[in-house]
């Protein structure tokens, strides 16, 4: 298998960011199903594509890129915030693009058995890396208010504490279903609602059980080390969460906050990041090609020569 069945989203307006030319090394830090792999390949770039999920890792092994010599794809079963150390104990020290889609795949959407969607009933799991703490292993031994915690703080729940009661009330759960079926009694659910009430408890637990937003923040400062004078980076999030982080990192790498918050910003000498975008969404015939497209939000900015920051 040499292409990737998932079409991830802003894929052309990645690749017109990340302008890769033959050569050049570019770093998909989010190799998922490998869609902007593919692109980059086919535009002559070397890949090294990072995946903490082994499922991952495993369907890239099988293309054809990875056999050539030297490998114009080269796979690292990782996090994506370990890629500074990975590519340097790999004696890559500056790549030319860096490339990251924040979140949970489609690979995974799709695959009932993960337990990421609640489209379907499967194990109450949510592990990108297929190991360590369960989305189950949290809802069934953390307290009440650990729970209601993650709620409001990564689901941006307002009625997290009416949820957590009703999780720990249904204890033990096991499946999505059961815990979809707990959220939409404890908030009034009706098969009308234009979006599902389960939706934000189920991105809240993903996000804690993966700890993801500690992931893009690390991801991000390493990127910063990684990139040389001119090379590019490009980060599509999901919700508002993972865009405000990308947002404030891209203010702060190329301008100096002011003392105040009431005094305005004030650019600097020396910005590590030059160019940077505004917010691109995708065009409507996009979200109707590809539904899940449309909360997505890609941002992309270009490294100056001043060196990187202190590592986070």
């Amino acid at each position: 298998m040499t292409g990737a069945p998932h079409i991830p989203v802003l894929l052309d307006e990645v690749i017109e960011a990340l302008d890769p030319q033959p050569g050049d090394v570019v770093i998909d830090a989010t190799f998922g199903a490998g869609g902007y792999t593919r692109a980059l390949l086919d535009r002559g770039a070397t890949v090294h594509a990072f995946d903490r999920d082994p499922d991952a890792i495993a369907q890239g092994r099988t293309w054809r890129e990875t056999e050539d010599n030297p490998p114009r794809l080269t796979l690292h079963p990782h996090r994506f915030s370990e890629m500074l150390d990975v590519m340097t104990s790999n004696g890559v020290a500056k790549v030319d693009g860096v490339v990251m889609d924040i979140g949970v795949s489609s690979m995974q959407l799709d695959q009932a058995h993960r337990g990421f969607a609640f489209s379907s009933d499967g194990p109450l799991d949510m592990r990108m890396s297929q190991d360590g703490q369960s989305a189950a292993d949290f809802l069934n031994t953390a307290d009440e208010a650990s729970i209601a915690d993650v709620l409001y703080t990564y689901g941006e729940e307002r009625q997290s504490r009416r949820v957590a009661r009703a999780i720990v009330a249904a204890r033990p759960l096991e499946t999505t279903g059961a815990l979809a079926r707990v959220v939409r009694k404890a908030l009034g659910h009706k098969p009308h609602d234009k979006k599902d009430p389960a939706t934000r408890t189920f991105q809240a637990i993903r996000i804690h059980v993966n700890g993801e937003l500690d992931e893009l923040s690390q991801g991000l400062s390493a990127a910063e080390h990684l990139l040389r004078e001119g090379g590019r980076l490009a980060v599509v999030s999901f919700h508002s969460l993972e865009d405000r982080i990308v947002k404030r990192y891209l203010r702060e790498a190329s301008s100096t906050p002011s003392a105040s918050r009431h005094v305005p910003m004030v650019a600097r000498d020396d910005p590590v990041f030059s160019k940077i975008s505004k917010a691109i969404k995708p065009t409507d015939a996009e979200i109707e090609r590809n539904p899940r497209s449309r909360s997505s939000v890609l941002r992309h900015a270009t490294r100056t020569a001043t060196p990187a920051r202190e590592a986070a």
